[in-house]
């Protein structure tokens, strides 16, 4: 479900001969020793989960703010922490990333602005996605939005999630409130940077306070330009973020990197989040894509404490052992990734016993 975020590997001397590479060495997040996914210490986070009945925009996606759907995480976090796993939900809203039809009654989306979306291909490649002209969020309705956000987080450790990973990134709701691009708004939220990043930071201090500072995330992506959500001085609202989040004190800050500033696509730049990283004094997770080979290497220099895979860990359940033995990895097809019908390319790719590619027979 959703991505993960290994700092892969055994507790020391738990399989003789282990390759010890950079990715596979246990790392202590907080109070959670972590090792790799599915198994004792690994880290997984849930696919993003609405805050509220507003906050959804896509067809078959989770919410967490009813008592029903809380009840209804509780067996599927069972299922994770049985196999010894540390289980974070990633709780959103998607702002003006929606229409009507996902909203209650037919509403306009909220956001921080009036402006428009232009029809999106989604993240599968395959689908175009349509936008209704949203409402900008009056400021006395903002305080509301926050308490939906410290509602889903205490409904999370309700449902027996470890934490949560506030969704800050990828042109949803949040940041559409930090990027000048989306945010135009006159009063207390907007104009300055500050103030783009009041909405935000007041999510991160609710949250906090309702489950403690020790069992929360957060994901940005400062340099991504995802639904129409680009700012004009990336490293200047990267850098304002990771040390203004300091305050709070919370777990880690997850940030996506420059290279991915659209969906999918991996592009040569000169930015670079080691700024972000030298600045936040939690620990700092990257993303976007990596391999085997690079995620060792920011691992290595000291450029992160964790690196995240999505997409391949979802191809590979069993990443952390190909890594180990460098072995091939499944390619990922991104047309199933999001297709409700057939359930096909989610739970059914295979295990490294189950494929002779490594052996090298036909």
């Amino acid at each position: 479900m959703g991505e993960v975020r290994p700092n892969t590997g055994s507790e020391p001397g738990e399989e003789e001969g282990m390759q010890r590479i950079p990715l596979l060495t246990p790392y202590k997040m907080g109070n959670f020793r972590l090792s790799h996914r599915a198994t004792k210490g690994g880290f997984l986070v849930a696919e993003a989960t609405g805050v509220s009945d507003t906050a959804q925009g896509y067809p078959n996606t989770p919410g967490i703010w009813t008592k029903e759907q809380t009840d209804a995480w509780k067996p599927i976090v069972e299922a994770v922490h049985a196999k010894g796993a540390v289980f974070f939900c990633q709780i959103w809203h998607c702002g003006r990333v929606s229409n009507t039809g996902f909203q209650p009654n037919g509403h306009p989306p909220i956001s921080s602005t009036f402006r428009e979306l232009a029809p999106q291909l989604r993240a599968n490649g395959v689908d175009m996605a349509r936008f209704s002209p949203p409402r900008q969020l009056r400021t006395d309705e903002i305080p509301k939005i926050v308490n939906d956000f410290r509602i889903a987080a205490r409904n999370a450790l309700e449902a027996g999630f470890d934490g949560v990973e506030i969704h800050g990134a990828h042109g949803y709701l949040i940041e559409q409130f930090f990027k000048d691009q989306a945010n135009d708004r006159t009063d207390e939220y907007g104009g300055s940077l500050e103030n783009r990043c009041r909405f935000g930071l007041e999510i991160v201090e609710a949250v906090s306070n309702e489950i403690g500072a020790d069992r929360v995330g957060i994901r940005l992506s400062p340099f991504a330009n995802y639904m129409e959500c680009g700012d004009s001085n990336p490293e200047a609202l990267g850098l304002y973020l990771a040390e203004a989040l300091n305050k709070y004190g919370i777990l880690y800050c997850h940030m996506i990197e420059p290279r991915m500033k659209s969906v999918g696509v991996k592009s040569e730049c000169a930015e670079s989040l080691t700024p972000m990283r030298k600045s936040f004094k939690g620990t700092f997770i990257v993303a976007g894509g990596y391999d085997r080979e690079d995620g060792n290497k920011a691992v290595a220099e000291n450029r992160t404490d964790l690196v995240a895979y999505g997409r391949h860990f979802l191809a590979n359940p069993d990443l952390p052992k190909r890594f180990e033995l460098d072995a091939p990895l499944n390619e990922y097809k991104r047309e199933t990734f999001y297709a409700p019908e057939p359930v096909l390319g989610y739970t059914d790719y295979p295990f490294l016993e189950e494929t002779d590619a490594f052996q090298g027979t036909t």
